[in-house]
C-alpha cells in the first residue's frame, strides 16, 4: 500500500467522482482507477459502490477513509515538522471556522499568520461545528474554531475563546418586546428561526429549551446569520442567539431580551486542536498567534453584566 494510492482513494472519496478527483490530484483519470482498483485488490474488497451516476463508500472504503485521512495527516505533519526544526513553515494550514464565532476576528488573525509564515499555504472551510471537530479527529482540519463543544466526547484540546449570555431576539411589535425577561416555558409555542442542528448556537440554544424541560418549534432553519436577522425583522419568528449577534448591523431595531436561568443558556466559543503529539507545526504557530494579547480577540460579553430594560439592539 503506498501513500500516493491513499492520496488517490481520499481524493474520490471526497469527490464522489473520479473525473473531479483526477483534476484533483492531477493524474488522468484512468491512472487513478488504475490506482483505486490496485488498494481494492491489496485489501480484497471493493472500496466504491459504483454505478454511471454516482460513486460511494462502500462499510469497508468508510473504515479505511478514518485511517487514510489519519495516516495522511501524520505523514504530512512529519513533513512540517522537520522544516520546523530547520527554522522553516512550509506546507499547508487547513483552518475550519464557524460561521461569526465569539472571540475571534478570523481574516486579523489569518493576515497575522501569512505576514510571519509566508511560505505557509492557508485553506479555510466553514462548516458546522460537529463537522469541523470531526475534521480536526480526522486529520483534515489542523485547527478550528467552533462553539458549544462537549469536552466529556473530545480527546484533543479544548481552548476557551468566549463565553456570552443567549439572548431572545425578536422585533419591536412582538408580544416580547416591552419584558424586562422571558421565561422559557412561556416561549413553547412561538415559531422560532434558528440554525442547522449542527451549529453550535442551535446547540446552545436546544440545550438551554431542554434544560428547562421545554420542548420549542422551529419553524424556519437557515445557515447564515444575516437570512436569521432578516427574518426576524420580518416577524416571521424569534430567535434564540448569542448576545454578539444583537450587536450585529442586521440587528438595528430589533429587541434584546434576557432569559430567565441566564446560567444555563450560555454560549462558549472554543479553539479545537488535536492531541499534542499530533498537532501540526502550523497549527502551533497560529495558536501563538491566538494567545498573543490583542490578536484575533474581541472582548466577550461578561455573563455578569448589570441588567437592564431591554431596548433596540444594535
Amino acid at each position: 500500500m503506498e501513500l500516493r494510492q491513499l492520496e488517490h482513494f481520499v481524493a474520490v472519496a471526497e469527490e464522489r467522482h473520479f473525473t473531479r478527483a483526477a483534476e484533483r490530484v492531477a493524474v488522468s483519470q484512468s491512472g487513478l482507477s488504475a490506482s483505486v482498483r490496485a488498494l481494492e485488490q491489496e485489501l480484497r474488497t471493493p472500496l466504491f459502490s459504483r454505478t454511471t451516476r454516482s460513486v460511494r463508500l462502500t462499510e469497508a472504503g468508510r473504515a479505511l477513509l478514518v485511517e487514510a485521512e489519519r495516516t495522511l495527516a501524520g505523514v504530512r505533519a512529519a513533513k512540517e515538522a522537520v522544516d520546523a526544526v530547520r527554522g522553516l513553515l512550509r506546507g499547508t494550514l487547513s483552518v475550519g471556522v464557524e460561521q461569526c464565532v465569539a472571540g475571534l476576528r478570523l481574516p486579523r488573525l489569518l493576515a497575522a499568520f501569512h505576514r510571519a509564515h509566508p511560505h505557509m499555504d492557508i485553506r479555510l472551510r466553514q462548516e458546522g461545528t460537529a463537522k469541523l471537530v470531526d475534521g480536526v479527529a480526522g486529520g483534515r482540519l489542523d485547527i478550528a474554531f467552533a462553539a458549544t463543544v462537549d469536552p466529556a466526547g473530545w480527546r484533543g484540546e479544548l481552548v476557551p475563546l468566549a463565553r456570552e449570555p443567549m439572548v431572545l431576539l425578536c422585533a419591536p411589535g412582538h408580544r416580547l418586546a416591552a419584558a424586562e425577561r422571558a421565561d422559557r416555558a412561556e416561549l413553547a409555542g412561538e415559531p422560532f428561526i434558528d440554525f442547522h442542528p449542527d451549529f453550535g448556537p442551535r446547540r446552545a440554544a436546544d440545550a438551554a429549551f431542554a434544560a428547562a424541560g421545554v420542548r420549542r418549534t422551529v419553524a424556519l432553519e437557515v445557515t447564515d446569520v444575516h437570512s436569521l436577522l432578516e427574518l426576524v425583522q420580518e416577524q416571521l419568528g424569534i430567535a434564540l442567539v448569542p448576545h454578539h449577534f444583537s450587536r450585529k448591523p442586521e440587528a438595528r431595531g430589533l429587541v434584546a431580551v434576557r432569559l430567565d436561568g441566564a446560567d444555563e443558556a450560555a454560549y462558549q466559543s472554543v479553539v479545537v486542536l488535536p492531541e499534542a503529539r499530533a498537532m501540526s507545526p502550523g497549527a502551533r504557530a497560529l495558536m501563538a498567534l491566538v494567545r498573543e494579547e490583542g490578536t484575533g480577540a474581541e472582548p466577550a460579553v461578561s455573563r455578569s453584566a448589570p441588567r437592564r430594560t431591554p431596548r433596540p439592539a444594535v
